[in-house]
């Protein structure tokens, strides 16, 4: 058996994949669904769109600005963080965000009615602050929201922003963890008790510990500021987007720049590097028998892959079927 190669970081392991689909304007959000396909947010398209197994591409939904994390919710619907918009540029054949677009519309949690494209404004505000460019979320096992304001960029500033929260009844949002550098991918462990938190440009996974629905852990000496603990961040230049959790508690966390998936283990080791074909890998789901196929969307290029993963991802606590 041939050792896997390892650089600074960690091992780094090949692995297998196939193109599903292509031709998608910067893909995210991927949700894997019963029938075998797969729903993507199109952040430049404005759009929610269903790949199927055959790599059809239909558009679900339009729902303008930059839609961007998605899950489904204890009502059925999909919802959606809508980061407001980016300017694009394109280069040799690569489509990548920028700062802030100049028809910037402000940041919006919306839930979609897949049966008929509907799209609900559920949330533009909290506590009289609008939210600014809402990134991912996920829903915990009473049926609460958390999601991330990864905030918006400007040729010289950006925001201030956190994670917030909001309970099964909707009402009551509130800013959970502030401040944090760009909070981006968002997840829970399998038990529910910890809050996993990706940083873009810090590129360091954070650890929340939680003693309930939508209440990170403080002890008594603990500053008002303490994000939690921050558990793994690489040596090389790498960047962090999106995750998904597996069954047994790794993080894995899309990775921008060397782009690929690094698979992080609950106490903050790198199990393994897997490099992809995009420098903006932004996003895993798990679908499939067992849950073994990793979906990945390589949003640059305008690809979905699908891959064989050695490890089952978790449960999510609503999921279609």
């Amino acid at each position: 058996m041939t050792e896997p190669a390892a650089t600074a970081d960690g091992p780094v392991v090949e692995r297998p994949w196939r193109v599903m689909a292509e031709g998608l304007r910067f893909p995210e959000g991927p949700i894997a669904m019963p029938d075998g396909s797969v729903l993507v947010v199109e952040i430049a398209r404005g759009t929610l769109s269903r790949v199927t197994p055959d790599g059809r591409i239909a558009v679900v939904a339009e729902t303008g600005g930059g839609p961007n994390g998605a899950a489904l919710g204890p009502d059925g619907r999909v919802w959606l963080c809508n980061n407001g918009g980016f300017e694009w540029a394109e280069r040799d054949g690569r489509l990548m965000p920028g700062v802030q677009a100049a028809d910037y519309e402000g940041g919006r949690i919306e839930a979609v009615d897949l049966a008929t494209g509907q799209v609900e404004v559920v949330h533009r505000a909290c506590n009289g602050e609008p939210l600014k460019g809402p990134n991912d979320l996920v829903f915990d096992a009473e049926g609460g929201l958390w999601f991330t304001d990864h905030g918006k960029m400007r040729p010289r500033s950006e925001d201030r922003t956190g994670i917030l929260y909001a309970p099964p009844d909707g009402a009551g949002l509130r800013e959970a963890v502030f401040p944090m550098h760009g909070p981006n991918g968002i997840g829970l462990s399998p038990d529910g008790t910890t809050l996993y938190v990706a940083e873009t440009p810090t590129c360091q996974l954070w650890a929340i510990a939680l003693d309930g629905p939508g209440r990170p852990a403080k002890g008594p000496r603990a500053a008002p500021w303490r994000r939690g603990l921050m558990i793994y961040t690489p040596r090389s230049y790498r960047l962090f987007d999106s995750l998904g959790i597996e069954a047994c508690g790794n993080v894995c966390v899309a990775t921008l720049v060397e782009g690929g998936i690094s698979v992080i283990a609950p106490d903050g080791a790198l199990v393994e590097f897997v490099p992809l074909p995009d420098m903006y890998v932004t996003n895993i789901c798990f679908g499939g028998p067992e849950r073994r196929t990793a979906y990945v969307t390589c949003s640059s290029t305008g690809r979905l892959l699908a891959m064989d993963w050695p490890r089952p991802g978790l449960k999510l606590n609503f999921e279609a079927g």
